[in-house]
Parts: C-alpha cells; sequence; structure tokens
C-alpha cells in the first residue's frame, strides 16, 4: 500500500471506493456534488502532483458518495507539458488502486474535429492515439511494461453511457481522442493531420493516465467536454481561458451522467 494510501485512510477511513474520478479543466463542478464530502490536500499525500498545476484545475482529494457508491476524485491532474514527465501521475493511480477502486473514470476539455460534434457538446472516447512520442511505461523494468491495449476504453462501460444518455435526453458521439503534448494548441496543419489519421478529438491529457490504468488493471472510461474546434476549422480564437468557460457546458452534462453511470456500475 502507498504512503498515501494509508494517509487517506488514516483521514477517511477504511471503506473501499467503488470507482475515481479524473476532472479535466473547467471540470471541477462535478465534485461539488459530491455528497459527505472529505477533502484532502494533494500537499499531504506522497507523491501526488506538485507543480505549480493548471489554472481550471484543483489539488485536492475528495473522497465521498455519487451515484449510490463511495468514489474518489482527484480535482486536477499534472500534465505532461508541465515537466516533462509521462508518468506523473503514476503515484496518485496507484494510491487509487489500492484504495480498492476498480474503475477508473476519467473527464478532460478537447477540442473536437468533427463539425457534428460542436462546443458544449461531449465525446465518449472509444480510442487514442498517442501522437505525443512518448509513454509513461518509460523505464518500467518489468514486462508488465508490455500493456494490451485493446478495448482500453472499457466497452461495457461505453454500452452503458450509451443507454444512460439516451435515456437522460443527452447527446453522446463516440470516437478517437489524439493526445498531442502541448502546451502550444495545435496548428492546423497539424489538426488536418490528426483528421487524416482518423481522430475526433484532440487533447493534451488522458493518454497517459489510461496506458497506466491499464498496467494497474483498471476498467477504464473517459469523456471529452468539447470546447473548441481544432485549430482552422472555425474562426474562433482558442485560448485556455476560452476552453475554461466552454467546459462548463459540457460540465452541467456530466454532472447528470457520471451519477447515473457509478449508480449503474
Amino acid at each position: 500500500m502507498t504512503k498515501a494510501a494509508k494517509t487517506i485512510r488514516k483521514i477517511a477511513g477504511d471503506t473501499p471506493v467503488a470507482a475515481a474520478l479524473i476532472l479535466g479543466s473547467g471540470l471541477s463542478a462535478l465534485g461539488d456534488d459530491l455528497r459527505d464530502r472529505i477533502v484532502i490536500p494533494y500537499s499531504e499525500l506522497k507523491g501526488f502532483p506538485r507543480s505549480s498545476g493548471v489554472s481550471g484545475h484543483g489539488r485536492d482529494l475528495l473522497i465521498g458518495e455519487m451515484g449510490g457508491k463511495r468514489i474518489a476524485i482527484l480535482t486536477g491532474r499534472e500534465h505532461y507539458y508541465e515537466r516533462g514527465h509521462a508518468a506523473a501521475m503514476r503515484p496518485a493511480l496507484e494510491t487509487l488502486a489500492a484504495l480498492g477502486a476498480p474503475t477508473l473514470l476519467l473527464t478532460n476539455s478537447a477540442g473536437s474535429l468533427d463539425p457534428e460534434t460542436g462546443p458544449g457538446n461531449l465525446m465518449l472516447i472509444a480510442d487514442h492515439i498517442n501522437h505525443a512520442g512518448t509513454n509513461p511505461l518509460i523505464g518500467e523494468p518489468t514486462d508488465r511494461r508490455f500493456v494490451n491495449m485493446v478495448d482500453a476504453y472499457d466497452p461495457d462501460l461505453r454500452r452503458k453511457s450509451h443507454e444512460i444518455a439516451s435515456a437522460l435526453g443527452i447527446a453522446l458521439k463516440e470516437g478517437v481522442y489524439f493526445w498531442y503534448s502541448g502546451p502550444s494548441f495545435e496548428t492546423p496543419a497539424e489538426i488536418q493531420m490528426a483528421i487524416r489519421l482518423g481522430a475526433n478529438a484532440v487533447g493534451m491529457s488522458t493518454a497517459p493516465e489510461v496506458i497506466l490504468a491499464r498496467l494497474l488493471g483498471f476498467k477504464v472510461w473517459a469523456c471529452s467536454s468539447i470546447a473548441n474546434m481544432g485549430a482552422g476549422l472555425t474562426d474562433e480564437q482558442i485560448s485556455h481561458e476560452h476552453t475554461k468557460t466552454m467546459a462548463v457546458r459540457g460540465a452541467e452534462k456530466l454532472r447528470r451522467l457520471i451519477p447515473a453511470l457509478l449508480e449503474a456500475l
């Protein structure tokens, strides 16, 4: 068990969590819906993000109830572009596994490459393309590093999500997420390349966490809140402030979808 897991159990109790959730840019409102919430700052947890962080991301671990399940929420993540460390989230994910969570839910804000999935909509991630030129398992000394990435985004969780979204009247497209290292936004030429490679959305997170999660044995679900169209696809001016503002629209849909998905686990 990690030192951070021992700290969390000392503060929040020994009851295992049924799932863990990582929140993306502008999506912190989901943490407000947690019942009987316990807040633990990352600064108290060994191995959790220590960098200055990114505006729009929190720096707390939350434990509480959502959708009738006891869950853990990471209100922010460390991105590869902050320190050039693709495995930055590994200690936090190992801690979540030690808390007993079998399922990891990931959210992010992303740019759409599909004109039918514009800002304010959600895109369920079915697969990803790692274009960042690195991998969080580089340096892993055991044969565990050879992780099978087929169905990395759990098909059963995706099926349940579509059923729930339909019942709730939420439009939910499914597509391929293109991991770009950042922190600069993509050029129009890079967006056109991503489209030609079969991507439907582009962002600067999530893929390394999914690779690590599969190493650790999690079932994985991930969903993008679409904040903008990719560079060159419209006349909109892309910025991080714009991303945070537009992500709020998707967050309202995630606040309905995720509790219902947790209830169905």
